[in-house]
């Protein structure tokens, strides 16, 4: 099963959200926030496995929301995935930055919302490439804190898989591409998030691109 925290300031919102995932066999909402700090609050609470998360809310914002509960190392298993009403916009990198495994848009379609609860549940990264190159395209150049280059710490192999993971591809892709096994592939993967301190697959995708290692085409 499946568990969910609904966070979002608009109780008419998160009673579709409620009322679309609970009617899933594999999907429980075990609560919901009407603002960022109540939503760290339950979150310590029910350690649910995916928390969709709004940005803008009172109190505190989803974007330090998403902090904290990434900085949190008891709270390792939970995946937040960013709601927002605008798409591409600097809400939604900074998000990523802060620790989010994704992102939808909240008027995407029911199946679709569907499916991003299940793969981030399973850890993935709930990003479309191209939709991921154009945001941190249009983002990266105007950061005034550069993030420090790591790069040195991966081997060959696996800033290799850091850069196919980035352009969207599945470990069972990578591994066909550099015809390894799919359980090798989940190795450097894993071995690349530990030595960066990734979190999750998002933000390997991001330190890739802003690492330069991967450019937005």
């Amino acid at each position: 099963m499946i568990r969910v925290l609904l966070a979002d300031d608009q109780t008419l919102i998160r009673a579709g959200f409620r009322a679309l995932l609970s009617a899933e066999d594999d999907i429980e909402v075990v609560a919901e926030a009407a603002d960022g700090e109540q939503a760290v609050a339950l979150v310590l609470e029910h350690r649910p496995d995916v928390v969709l998360m709004d940005v803008q809310m009172p109190v505190m914002d989803g974007i330090e929301a998403t902090r904290r509960i990434a900085a949190d190392e008891r709270l390792a298993g939970v995946h937040v995935v960013i709601l927002t009403n605008y798409g591409l916009d600097e809400y939604v990198y900074n998000a990523l930055r802060a620790g989010a495994g994704g992102f939808l848009v909240k008027d995407t379609e029911p199946t679709d919302l569907l499916q991003g609860v299940r793969v981030a549940a399973r850890g993935d990264a709930l990003l479309a490439p191209a939709i991921t190159r154009r945001l941190i395209g249009e983002y990266v150049g105007r950061r005034p804190d550069p993030t420090p280059d790591g790069l040195d710490l991966l081997t060959n192999r696996e800033r290799e898989v850091m850069a196919l993971v980035a352009r969207g591809l599945s470990n069972d892709e990578i591994a066909a591409q550099m015809v390894i096994s799919p359980t090798t592939a989940k190795t450097h993967v894993s071995r690349a998030m530990t030595k960066l301190r990734a979190r999750d697959r998002a933000q390997l995708v991001v330190f890739a691109y802003e690492s330069g290692l991967v450019t937005p085409r």
